[in-house]
């Protein structure tokens, strides 16, 4: 039974570092794309590539999710699966309404959630959570912001009187580099949790001693996973990374990835599981408020925020209760919430399908002028 379940949690696993894969595509491509610094298609498949590099130069982050939020010697792998679950749920729902939540907090979040139904709140590392997932997540996205926008601003003050047209082609390469690091961070960062995640089962199961790093085979698995979501493209959150908050060009796409690569890299060394969703969200607002009268669109980033803060407990609410369902079913119960939670993801692509965004018009307006009214003279 044992070896049955480590599989099942495996393959949860990775289906999640999918999810988080073609859910953050857009921390990295979303400005590129919309400022045409390279096609869509190209954007995800360089973002893909990169990913997969990134995913074996560090396991710091992998060391905190494994050991780091809650206690490996009394966590089992049932509890594990129903983590992951709870994330992969938010993944699907904030994908399908084009938000950019999340991925990191959405497993932390499951993971607490069914640890705490399942074993209580002595084997939850508060202490860790607050300083290694809250504190990050309110700093990096204004650290990230305030970087970008200051860049924006000098960026703009530079080449005030150069050509523009030579100005928008230079920062476009620059864009092309930038966003490749940010990728290149998103892989190191990112994959690392289903890493951690997998290392975790199999330290609770007894496959691994405590405090084990992640296999290279698993460190393998969690690197293509990640790459084949963001090659699939999360078309809906790019939209509203790279035309929802407020009209990015080159000098500010620059600006802006620049920015969040340098936080991202910078919490991967430090063990840090930081959510990229909000660095580069931060920055891109960072990026918006830089350029004199550039609009930025509050009430979008309103709804991102509330997103965010809906998260972790969301993410935990829905770990509990699949984490209680399959305890209550008994031995078959695991394999039923696999089938509902695969049910749930193929309805959530089918509503998807109603409203279908992809390369083709990803770069479409999400705010459209509103119309004016015209006086007819009627009454007059």
């Amino acid at each position: 039974m044992t070896t049955g379940l480590i599989i099942v949690v495996v393959v949860t696993a990775l289906a999640f570092d999918f999810t988080n894969g073609f859910h953050d595509t857009a921390n990295a491509m979303a400005t590129s794309i919309a400022t045409g610094a390279l096609k869509p298609r190209i954007a995800v498949l360089v973002s893909a590539v990169l990913n997969l590099v990134g995913a074996f130069l560090s396991i710091s982050v992998a060391a905190t999710i494994a050991s780091g939020v809650v206690d490996a010697k009394v966590v089992t792998p049932q509890v594990v699966f129903a983590g992951l679950v709870g994330a992969i749920a938010w993944n699907l729902v904030t994908w399908y309404l084009g938000l950019p939540s999340s991925s990191s907090h959405a497993l932390i979040g499951g993971v607490v959630g069914a640890t705490l139904v399942a074993v209580g709140p002595n084997a939850v590392k508060f202490a860790g959570i607050i300083s290694k997932v809250l504190v990050p997540a309110v700093i990096s996205p204004l650290l990230a912001g305030l970087v970008a926008g200051i860049a924006t601003y000098v960026a703009y003050k530079l080449t005030d009187k150069q050509r523009q047209s030579t100005v928008k082609t230079g920062f476009r390469i620059g864009q092309i580099a930038s966003a490749s690091l940010v990728s290149l961070a998103h892989g190191t960062n990112d994959a690392q949790k289903t890493m951690g995640v997998i290392t975790l089962a199999m330290i609770t199961a007894g496959l691994l001693p405590a405090n084990s790093a992640p296999p290279v085979w698993v460190i393998l698995a969690a690197g293509l996973s990640i790459a084949a979501g963001t090659y699939i493209g999360g078309w809906r959150v790019i939209r509203t990374l790279g035309k929802g908050l407020t009209e990015i060009e080159s000098p500010q796409g620059f600006a802006a990835e620049t920015a969040s690569a340098v936080v991202i890299l910078a919490s991967s060394h430090a063990g840090f599981p930081l959510s990229t969703t909000h660095v580069c969200s931060g920055g891109i607002i960072g990026a918006g408020v830089g350029k004199r009268l550039a609009r930025v669109h509050w009430g979008v980033a309103g709804k991102m925020a509330v997103a965010w803060l809906l998260t972790l407990p969301a993410a935990a609410i829905v770990g509990a209760l699949v984490g209680q369902g399959a305890s209550l079913l008994g031995a078959p119960g695991i394999w039923i919430m696999a089938v509902v939670v695969a049910a749930f993801g193929f309805g959530i692509y089918l509503l998807s399908r109603r409203n279908s965004v992809s390369a083709n018009n990803v770069n479409d307006s999400v705010n459209p002028p509103q119309p004016v009214a015209v006086a007819t003279g009627v009454g007059a």
